[in-house]
């Protein structure tokens, strides 16, 4: 069977920067009068591991009240914005053009687009009025491995093609002013707007190769994350336990996910996660029985990007192709189901 390369990594970022100092004092103004013990509950803004992230517009706008259609319109504004910036890095990367493309793999979940924002970009971007499109809505914090390892899938069915995945969310769409709750305070804390791009191809190339891809969803956890719908939109669900759970069920979930390929955790060289938030990292670490600190580029990125969901895994996993990938590296992420997705990579020689 054919390896698929992954020929090219671009991320992408809106410009308007929010540090952390600045979210407290403004979800303080936003938030705060729903909690009589707002200012105990705020410790949660210093323990994130987040110190700055970016978003979707300058925090003057979400200081006021928004309707779901305000907030549709700047999704699909922004959204697009970034999905077209990483794509058409991503495609430089490769020495590609846009009418070389074959099939593009779209996974948000922040946002609704109908047509869809590989539809969209077709205005912008020379695509061909041929190429497949795969939208993929869901999936969450676990889109940028899931979805990674789906655009694999397509490329290996395809010899020859050329498969472009773009993750992009904005998470800051999902702010609730009107009837927060605690949930509301750890998104506010935590969650940040970005976007990733990568090419795909069978054969031979690129930086690194995909092996395999395995998931597991758990039963009865359909409360632990995902969105609710609201009369002013999309609201988080986010569960407490979410690092417990992470420390108690992830080693056994990667051992399931890498047996099939007879491997055992002991043989990756390098895990590539997914940072959910500081306590999650510190879980995964326990969990995978890593050395602690271990995750060094997951807590990179969660301090200078905070979580994006979906894109945060490849954000990290750019970081860690800059200085050089060991041979086996093994990407993962939790998300809505509630799933873990893994991605195996050989590092292209």
């Amino acid at each position: 069977m054919l390896p698929v390369s992954i020929l090219s990594l671009a991320t992408e970022t809106p410009p308007n920067i929010l540090p952390q100092e600045e979210a407290i004092a403004t979800a303080r103004t936003l938030i705060g009068g729903h909690f009589a013990d707002f200012e105990r509950l705020a410790a949660v803004y210093t323990n994130a591991g987040v110190h700055t992230r970016q978003l979707a517009r300058p925090v003057a706008w979400y200081r006021q009240e928004r309707s779901f259609a305000e907030r549709s319109a700047v999704y699909l504004e922004v959204a697009l914005v970034l999905w077209v910036a990483a794509a058409e890095q991503a495609l430089a990367q490769a020495d590609l053009r846009a009418d070389q493309v074959d099939t593009i793999v779209t996974v948000s979940s922040t946002g609704i687009a109908t047509p869809s924002l590989e539809a969209r970009a077709m205005a912008r971007m020379l695509f061909r009025t041929d190429v497949v499109r795969v939208p993929v809505f869901g999936l969450g914090c676990a889109g940028g491995t899931t979805g990674l390892g789906l655009a694999g899938k397509l490329a290996r069915a395809t010899p020859g093609s050329h498969v472009l995945f773009v993750t992009v969310e904005l998470c800051s769409m999902a702010l609730r002013t009107d009837r927060a709750d605690k949930a509301d305070i750890v998104s506010t804390a935590l969650f940040g707007d970005g976007a990733a791009a990568c090419v795909l191809r069978s054969g031979e190339g690129g930086f690194a190769q995909i092996t395999a891809s395995a998931e597991k969803t758990w039963p009865d956890t359909l409360d632990i994350m995902g969105w609710q719908a609201e009369p002013t939109g999309l609201g988080v669900v986010l569960n407490r336990a979410i690092p417990a759970f992470a420390r108690q069920e992830m080693r056994q979930a990667m051992e399931e996910m890498l047996a099939p390929q007879g491997l055992r955790i002991e043989d990756v060289d390098r895990f590539i996660c997914h940072p959910g938030g500081a306590k999650v990292v510190d879980a995964l670490e326990s969990a995978l029985a890593l050395n602690q600190g271990a995750l060094v580029k997951e807590r990179e990125v969660l301090r200078d990007h905070g979580n994006m969901s979906a894109p945060t895994v490849l954000f990290v996993l750019d970081r860690y192709r800059q200085e050089g990938l060991p041979p086996l590296c093994v990407m993962s992420a939790l998300g809505p189901g509630f799933t873990a997705s893994s991605l195996t990579l050989r590092c292209a020689a």
